[in-house]
């Protein structure tokens, strides 16, 4: 029995595809093989980004896409099944982050956050799950983060989203873990385009605690995605924390 499954041929949609730790992902999967539907805000970058993966012999789709809206997160699937096939892989990796103490009261930005970081990957499950338990396969990863785990000032919403999704994750692993595997990657400080609503208070205090500190790049974080994914079906990584070497927290 191998110790891997293959990557190569396998269906993965990609949301939040068009930067940072998603693109490196897309353009990762593809290089080993996998078929890529990207999802998305941005058109252009996402035509952009199949365009590399094309032309360097991968295949790449796209579909702009708004998680917040279910429709639209149905219209990816829809998509990717009408180019590709059934969906393997589904990895919700759209999230964002709005820096600020609580006491600022960045109301916007905490719905926002809620929006995209906790209904965005549930309209996500709900786009997949279905055609999945039909099939009796497939697997679900959604991008965390070490706040998941602890607390951080200045980032007490974003926490929040992301501890809310882990226990979301844990229980709908244990409810179709039986041929649906489930994981999650959690990174650490990371190279990602900051938002333009931060505190800038909030943004000079944590530019402080992460000066000196070789950030993780993005092909760091696609790279903990494509081993969960590579393991035998019979193997579910639940979670990957993916910290630069020399972050304390």
């Amino acid at each position: 029995m191998s110790d891997t499954q293959p990557i190569k041929d396998k269906v993965i949609v990609i949301t939040g595809a068009s930067s940072g730790i998603g693109e490196a992902t897309a353009k990762h999967l593809a290089s080993l093989g996998a078929k890529v539907v990207l999802g998305a805000r941005r058109a252009e970058k996402l035509e952009t980004i199949c365009i590399a993966i094309t032309d360097a012999g991968g295949s790449a789709t796209y579909k702009v896409t708004d998680v917040v809206e279910l429709e639209s997160v149905t219209a990816l699937a829809a998509h990717a099944i009408d180019q590709f096939g059934p969906i393997d892989v589904l990895i919700n990796n759209a999230g964002i982050n709005t820096l600020g103490a609580i006491d600022k009261l960045q109301v916007e930005a905490w719905n926002r956050m809620i929006d995209v970081n906790i209904k965005g990957p549930l309209n996500g499950i709900a786009a997949v799950l279905p055609s999945m338990q039909a099939r009796g396969s497939g697997h679900i990863i959604t991008t965390s983060s070490i706040v998941a785990h602890q607390g951080m000032s200045l980032m007490a919403v974003y926490s929040g989203t992301k501890a809310a999704i882990r226990f979301i994750h844990d229980g709908l692993r244990q409810e179709v873990g039986g041929s649906i595997r489930v994981s999650m990657v959690s990174p650490g400080g990371a190279y990602t385009e900051i938002g333009t609503d931060d505190d800038p208070e909030a943004l000079e205090h944590l530019m402080k605690e992460f000066e000196g500190l070789t950030l993780l790049d993005p092909l760091d974080v696609a790279r903990a995605f494509a081993f969960a994914i590579s393991q035998p079906a019979s193997v579910d990584i639940n979670e990957i924390i993916v910290r630069p070497t020399a972050q304390q927290a």
